[in-house]
């Protein structure tokens, strides 16, 4: 069907009351209005679900749009009735209905009445949904969210896969629309060849989006209170706080809450009147901020979403970049803000363990590629745009500075001669290793794998052990931006060499290497680092100095090692805070009611001098209040072990290892409270061995567990010496 420009445009106007398309709509309309096989890859807030729409009310017949989710049918259903005077103008077609309201949906489709009908993949197999299709005129399928139709997609839907044998059954010439707003070279090609549009007119959007700023910082145990910090410095704006864990989506919700930030729990284990409730209450700008797993904000249409923060890594890249591409779609400001630590990696591991191999290699790959992104400190929509498929340069382009690697550069030096080392070792190697073995061979490091192909006898093997993992990890990954290599999707990520690459190997040239960041969550030994804090959240090194002296004299008073009346992260998180209260004092990480109670008089007095004199403005939103979710948690372990219960039945009845468990021991006698475990000691450690460990931490300047063990010679296991410093704690601290 031929259209005239002018016709095209005023049925803009008629039905949406647009002026002018945006970016690629205009042509992708033509295309599917000319009867065409179309695919369309659009980034989140392009425009996509017009472009589909329009040609559908402009067209006689119905335009079925399979999409994978009920609410956003629902969503774009409300839309569409929204711009006719006809109810039946649009429906849904899915599993929710009764009898009623099917014997409805399809007396409108039979009289002409419905342009769009929304289904669900699966409410495409069943026979009496097929066979009345068929008996009507269909103009076009759409096939939203397309990606999921690929196991290399990031949403991957099994029920995708029969979409071509069933569009085939419901008639013969059907144009087809594929829609998706995150598609890498590989899995583009997947949808063109199981849906069956070879020869589809492609239209593909830049991903580039300008208006959003990308940071990652480092996640410490401080990471609500930062969380806190910076929902606060935006106050009044609109965010959404994405969780992997229904159970941590509740706890944050509850924080925000209690620290007076007007939040919303939301995932799919709540029921459906409250998700639809806080979704309103979000879009009317009754609360600012939804935490969410997610399951939410798929076409939830709120244009000024200022904030993007990820609590845990996102398992890809496709989600990270579609979960943030919800900020700023009215092209105002966007902050996409995510805490990372590898922690969270390797739990997203353990999930993986229980898939079929392939499903496996695919997941490991995705992960891979969004742990680089955490770790590099080469711009972050650089990296980003190359991943899917887009070259961007960073001195022309459109938002080059809008990411905390670019506005706070890391050092570079000169790695000509190691990147030769690296390439060359992948020619020599025949191009069949992965990422961590090719780096194993450069640092020397033997595996199964390594040596069954015999590379562990080479003269190059271990030529780079002067360097760690890490280094070569990142180098790889610099490498592979700039061009010189590629990973081969077939083989789950096999490293092979381009012409690039090859040319430099035979002519070298400089090539600038940025330092990597160096993501350090918690010590061996339990304590916390600090280390690479977020920018402003650094300790004042002078009141730091200051308090570290008055503990020192303290102790000497009261006769006990320094580390009894506050550990050092205790301290540092006072020389952030400035805490002048016992209250306040109280909520310092790992100090408790008790212990302020009990030493924190003179801290108080002398941070409260200490602000006077130096003009300090205190950061008053700084002191997190807790929910208290922790202290039923807390009262439950003290009277257990009251009662003097076994150590490990009291973990498993709380379903946590002894590990985790005796975590949430040292939580609670470092804040002051006592814990009479004598009883569990007495059976595993005699008198003498008890004295040891209490002369021991008596005299010792520290209470770090791997430092004990070194001094013992590993005569005490790290769970013995843990314990211990509990009943020490209790007994000389508290």
């Amino acid at each position: 069907m031929l259209i005239a420009k002018s016709d095209l445009q005023s049925a803009l106007k008629k039905y949406f009351g647009f002026g002018k398309f945006k970016g690629l709509q205009e042509g992708v309309i033509e295309s599917l209005l000319s009867g065409n096989n179309t695919f369309v890859i659009m980034p989140t807030g392009g425009g996509k679900s017009l472009c589909y729409q329009l040609p559908a009310l402009m067209q006689e017949g119905t335009a079925i749009v399979v999409s994978p989710l009920i609410a956003l049918m629902k969503n774009q259903v409300d839309a569409i009735r929204g711009v006719s005077n006809e109810e039946g103008i649009a429906h849904v077609l899915n599993s929710s209905l009764n009898k009623t309201e099917v014997k409805r949906v399809k007396e409108d489709i039979v009289n002409g009445v419905t342009k769009l009908l929304y289904v669900a993949p699966e409410s495409l197999t069943k026979e009496e949904n097929v066979e009345f299709l068929r008996s009507v005129k269909v103009s076009f399928m759409a096939i939203d969210e397309a990606h999921c139709i690929s196991e290399w997609g990031h949403d991957f839907r099994p029920e995708y896969r029969n979409l071509k044998h069933i569009i085939g059954r419901i008639g013969d010439n059907i144009p087809i629309i594929g829609l998706t707003a995150t598609a890498t070279p590989k899995v583009q090609e997947d949808i063109i060849k199981n849906l069956g549009i070879a020869g589809a007119k492609t239209f593909k959007a830049s991903f580039n989006r300008p208006n959003l700023y990308y940071e990652v910082r480092p996640k410490t145990k401080n990471v609500d209170a930062d969380i806190i910090r910076f929902i606060k410095q935006n106050s009044g704006k609109s965010g959404i706080v994405y969780c992997l864990s229904r159970k941590r989506v509740e706890e944050l919700a509850q924080v925000l809450q209690v620290n007076g930030i007007k939040a919303v729990p939301y995932h799919a284990g709540l029921d459906a009147k409250s998700r639809s409730n806080y979704q309103d209450q979000f879009l009317m700008e009754d609360v600012d901020v939804v935490v969410a797993t997610i399951a939410f904000g798929m076409g939830i249409d709120k244009p000024d979403v200022r904030f993007v923060i990820h609590h845990d890594i996102p398992k890809s890249i496709e989600s990270y970049y579609q979960e943030t591409g919800r900020a700023g779609r009215d092209g105002g400001e966007g902050h996409c803000l995510a805490y990372y630590a590898y922690k969270d990696i390797e739990k997203l591991e353990k999930f993986m363990s229980g898939k079929p191999v392939a499903e496996q290699e695919i997941g490991q790959a995705l992960l891979q590629e969004v742990v680089a992104f955490a770790e590099t400190s080469i711009s972050r929509r650089k990296f980003i745009l190359h991943y899917f498929g887009e070259e961007f340069d960073n001195e022309t382009g459109e938002g080059g500075d809008m990411d905390d690697n670019v506005r706070h550069p890391k050092k570079k030096h000169e790695a000509q001669d190691d990147v030769k080392l690296l390439l060359e070792t992948i020619e020599k190697t025949n191009e069949k290793y992965k990422s961590k073995d090719l780096v194993n061979v450069i640092t020397g490091k033997e595996n199964a794998l390594i040596n069954s192909h015999k590379t562990n006898e080479q003269a190059f093997f271990g030529k780079g052990k002067d360097k760690d993992k890490k280094y070569w990890m990142a180098l790889l990954r610099q490498v592979l931006v700039a061009g010189f290599l590629k990973k081969d999707i077939e083989t789950y990520g096999v490293i092979k060499l381009v012409d690039a690459g090859r040319d430099f190997i035979k002519n070298p040239t400089s090539f600038m290497m940025t330092e990597d960041h160096i993501f350090d969550g918690e010590q061996e030994d339990g304590s916390i680092v600090t280390a690479a804090k977020s920018e402003g959240a650094v300790a004042d090194e002078l009141l730091m100095d200051l308090l570290k002296d008055l503990r020192k004299k303290n102790a000497k008073k009261l006769g006990v090692p320094p580390f009894v009346i506050f550990q050092d992260p205790s301290l540092e998180d006072m020389a952030l805070k400035y805490p002048i209260t016992i209250a306040e004092l109280a909520n310092v990480h790992g100090v408790g009611d008790g212990k302020a109670k009990k030493y924190g008089k003179d801290f108080v007095e002398l941070i409260a001098q200490y602000v006077e004199e130096h003009d300090i403005i205190r950061p008053d939103d700084l002191v997190v209040k807790s929910t208290g979710t922790n202290s039923a948690n807390k009262l439950y372990i003290i009277q257990n072990i009251d009662r003097k219960l076994p150590l490990d039945d009291i973990a498993s009845s709380k379903g946590m290892t002894m590990e985790e468990f005796i975590k949430e021991m040292e939580a609670i006698v470092y804040s002051g409270t006592k814990l009479n475990i004598n009883y569990w000691i007495d059976e595993i450690l005699d008198e003498d061995q008890q004295e040891e460990i209490h002369d021991y931490f008596m005299e010792s300047k520290t209470d770090s567990i791997e430092t004990a063990i070194k001094e013992f010679d590993g005569d005490y296991e790290d769970e013995e010496l843990r314990l211990y410093r509990i009943k020490f704690i209790s007994e000389v601290a508290n």
